[in-house]
């Protein structure tokens, strides 16, 4: 009965041993983490990669908001009709945007696929005079400048492979030469239209050497004797050509654009220079030809302004800056004037709060010295509706991500 009890309680003591080391055997192993996003930084920061493709995705864009004082005239200032009696008050001029960008990336056989695309959202009042005209001459609607959703806005939708791009872009006669200042209102003397189609070969040399040849299609229908039709009136596209050339000390670039709508040349030499670490200076030089562009029997008469050669008359010039005075704080100028005898000049100073928040606070001031003409063209570009110049201020704040 012992030796029973021994052999029954040995046994039971073996399967109990067994059991916990086969217990202990058994390891369930946890989950790997999944990888929702995987970064891609082949392009510059900010990318991931799509997931299950090699194309490489960055989604930003900016929220901004404008508030604006002082005269039409200086892009900064409206009018909107008293409720009570009707008469012309001062306001402000105010707009809000949200814009939404992607960009894509992605290695082929036949060079980098990429992608551009910017839409913005804008809810504003109007740059305009709105209020009742008191003296009967005009231009005043006699309305309230009232705010409201302005529509969305598609900006650029391009596709680029290699050195070849299609699609809506900006013109490349702007582009190409890095637009003007880094002012608000760079284009009191205006130096060229921007939205259009494009069909463009870009080539980088690779020594500093770049190259561009653009094919347009133009936008807008103009206004009889202010200014020319931009889009395309045929099969016959608006040309874009420009060379650069880059080197530490700055860059010197051209570019020379052909018209056909109204059969026309224009053209722009820009010079970059950085003379200090924390300054940086531009000059800009236009010439563009306007024999049909200021001949009043054209049945869209352009009023001497075109797609390309805005400004007045044959010749402009714009000059400027940015001087960095801190890591935070930076100060920009612009002067322009051109043949017109248009003069124009920002200046501001720019503030980052805290990375990716920057207050800017510009300041701006134009003449139109032959505002009396009585040639039949438009002297007047940024509709200055008391004497002949106006002065406003600009204060935005952008969240830019």
């Amino acid at each position: 009965m012992n030796i029973k009890s021994l052999l029954l309680g040995s046994a039971a003591a073996l399967i109990a041993v067994s059991g916990a080391r086969a217990a202990d055997a058994v390891v369930v192993a946890e989950p790997e983490p999944a990888e929702y996003v995987k970064i891609c930084d082949v392009y510059g920061s900010g990318y991931f990669y799509i997931p299950g493709t090699e194309t490489c995705l960055r989604i930003g864009g900016y929220v901004r908001y404008d508030i604006g004082v002082g005269d039409v005239g200086s892009f900064d200032g409206a009018t909107s009709a008293d409720t009570e009696d009707g008469g012309s008050n001062d306001t402000y001029y105010k707009k809000a945007r949200f814009s939404l960008k992607t960009w894509t990336g992605q290695e082929t056989e036949l060079g980098t696929l990429k992608t551009y695309t910017e839409t913005r959202f804008n809810f504003q009042n109007n740059n305009r005079d709105s209020g009742a005209d008191p003296d009967g001459t005009g231009p005043l609607i006699g309305s309230p400048n009232a705010a409201g959703g302005t529509g969305v806005s598609l900006n650029f939708a391009w596709i680029q492979l290699g050195g070849l791009r299609v699609g809506k872009d900006e013109s490349a006669f702007n582009t190409f030469i890095g637009y003007a200042g880094n002012v608000i209102q760079d284009t009191l003397v205006p130096y060229g239209d921007f939205d259009t189609n494009v069909i463009q070969y870009y080539f980088d040399a690779g020594n500093g050497f770049s190259a561009v040849i653009s094919l347009e299609e133009g936008s807008g229908g103009g206004t009889d004797g202010v200014y020319g039709v931009g889009t395309i009136d045929s099969y016959v596209p608006h040309v874009v050509g420009g060379v650069k050339y880059t080197q530490g000390w700055g860059a010197i670039t051209g570019v020379i654009a052909y018209d056909s709508n109204y059969e026309e040349v224009a053209g722009k030499v820009r010079l970059d220079i950085t003379p200090m670490q924390n300054l940086s200076l531009f000059i800009m030089g236009g010439y563009g030809t306007d024999d049909n562009l200021t001949d009043p029997t054209y049945a869209f008469a352009a009023g001497g302004r075109g797609f390309f050669k805005q400004w007045d008359g044959n010749w402009a010039v714009w000059g400027g800056g940015t001087y960095t005075i801190n890591e935070k704080t930076s100060f920009n100028a612009q002067i322009s004037y051109d043949e017109g005898e248009n003069l124009g000049i920002a200046a501001n100073i720019a503030y980052d709060v805290v990375p990716g928040l920057t207050v800017t606070a510009e300041v701006d001031y134009v003449n139109a010295g032959s505002i009396d003409s009585t040639d039949g063209l438009n002297h007047n570009w940024t509709g200055i509706t008391d004497g002949d110049d106006a002065i406003g201020g600009m204060l935005r704040f952008q969240r830019s991500f």
